[in-house]
């Protein structure tokens, strides 16, 4: 690891002003955000081109890769506190052979999930209820990203360990590259352009996977030829279990807090698809749940697109609150939080207004169906106003994660989608048989999640480090 420019960065993370060094951390990472919403959102414009069943594919796919991704996702994040904490305590030795130990165990969790995913498709889509319209091709792009999958995850493993010791900005190059990849080859490889074959919805998944593997092939090599700030060899990658151990009893209530968040987003694609179908027959429609899970995948790409912004300063903040714990620096770490809140409501309540004065220029742009339309109003009557508060909910949770408080951060996760989310949008969607209920109980979520999420902030219980009480070596 190189010493000399860690400790650069460390010192202005430590020392530094906190909005100028928030920002200096989060543009490569905003960068980085809206390139991969602007893949999406190409993605989803490309797909809106074939109709609204293939344009609803991916997005009965992501929950499912979510949910599987997730669970390394809680020890990924585990990595990401000791590295960060290690390198806040100014012991790059330690920082290293976390890094290591992360990376491999990492590499061979994805294989495992790439296998099952391909195999267990079929019955979790059914469990999702997708309607019989979307269902042949949600198989076929689920099965192709779920194959990606150990690129993908080796690619996300690379993004954390560079951003927990501050280098936000070589990720963003590779991820630049691999999104502006894809976007090339979208079009290609779903018309049929020139020599490509004409694969339709498998043809985006074909695209991302290509992509993908290519930015974890590049991520790989920096890593393991010392270019970057963290350098892993043969050593390092060697099973060390005492540390496994210690990533295992930080990360496995993270893991749980994320996978049955993914989970309850998988749980949320059968709600749509159920008050979908049960307004279209109240109403006398024709395969209205189609509609409605084409309204909500839309929606989600823009608020994604609106998120990019917030998430960016989050992830930043995550880095300085890790290492200010990791310093000892407790108010520090408070204060950079606060202010991060603020910037975040700020940023999601101008992007909120800008969704709902431009919302049907918007919808027509993906794809120019009436019905979409129409359902896209509910979004804004009754969801959009949400959007602001999720800002604070989400960086609190980051607090929480990046403190190494994984316990506090699962609770949060839990309680805003299972506790409010899943039971406020199944049960008013049915208590009104429309879905605007469901969009209201999706906003309720929001509301109330971030509210309970700043009064335990507050409380200041996660101001403690999780490393342990030695000198560094």
């Amino acid at each position: 690891m190189d010493g000399e420019k860690i400790q650069r960065m460390r010192e202005q993370i430590l020392n530094g002003p906190i909005v100028k060094t928030l920002l200096v951390l989060a543009y490569p990472i905003i960068i980085n955000q809206l390139v991969q919403v602007l893949y999406n959102l190409t993605d989803t414009f490309w797909l809106g081109k074939l109709g609204r069943e293939e344009l609803a594919a991916p997005g009965t796919a992501w929950p499912l890769v979510w949910f599987f991704m997730s669970i390394g996702m809680g020890f990924a994040t585990a990595g990401f506190a000791f590295v960060s904490q290690y390198v806040g305590a100014g012991d790059y030795k330690k920082a290293n052979r976390a890094a290591g130990a992360l990376y491999s165990l990492m590499m061979f969790f994805a294989i495992g999930v790439g296998v099952f995913g391909v195999i267990s498709a079929p019955y979790l889509l059914r469990f999702m209820n997708v309607s019989d319209t979307v269902y042949p091709y949600a198989l076929k792009y689920t099965r192709i990203i779920f194959a990606g999958i150990p690129f993908s995850f080796t690619l996300f493993a690379f993004n954390f360990l560079l951003r927990a010791i501050g280098d936000t900005k070589t990720p963003v190059k590779i991820n630049i590259g691999t999104v502006l990849l894809n976007l090339v080859l979208d079009p290609f490889f779903i018309f049929g352009w020139g020599p490509f074959p004409e694969l339709g919805v498998v043809g985006a998944a074909v695209a991302t996977m290509l992509s993908n593997s290519l930015g974890s092939l590049v991520g790989g090599y920096l890593l393991f030829s010392g270019k970057v700030g963290i350098h892993l060899t043969p050593h390092n990658l060697k099973p060390d279990w005492p540390f496994y151990s210690r990533i295992f009893r930080v990360g496995i209530p993270s893991s749980i807090g994320s996978s049955t968040t993914a989970f309850g987003f998988v749980i949320l694609t059968r709600i749509i698809f159920t008050i979908g179908e049960l307004y279209g027959q109240t109403h006398g429609i024709e395969n209205f749940e189609d509609i409605a899970f084409a309204t909500y995948s839309i929606t989600n790409r823009l608020t994604n697109f609106m998120f990019a912004f917030s998430d960016g300063i989050s992830m930043a903040m995550g880095t300085m609150v890790g290492q200010a714990v990791g310093a000892r620096l407790y108010q520090r770490a408070k204060e950079v939080a606060e202010k991060t809140m603020a910037i975040n409501f700020t940023i999601l309540g101008v992007g909120t207004l800008l969704f709902v004065f431009f919302r049907v220029q918007i919808f027509r742009f993906f794809i120019n169906d009436p019905a979409i339309i129409a359902e896209s109003a509910k979004v804004v009557k009754y969801f959009s106003i949400s959007l602001p508060f999720f800002g604070i909910f989400a960086a609190v949770e980051n607090v929480f994660r990046s403190a190494g408080h994984t316990k506090k951060s699962m609770i949060l996760d839990m309680f805003r989608l299972w506790v409010l989310r899943l039971p406020l949008s199944y049960g008013l969607g049915v208590i009104m048989r429309d879905t605007a209920g469901m969009w209201l109980g999706m906003g309720l979520s929001n509301i109330l999640g971030a509210l309970v999420a700043l009064a335990w902030f507050l409380r200041g219980s996660w101001m403690k480090a999780i490393i342990e009480e030695e000198p560094p070596s």
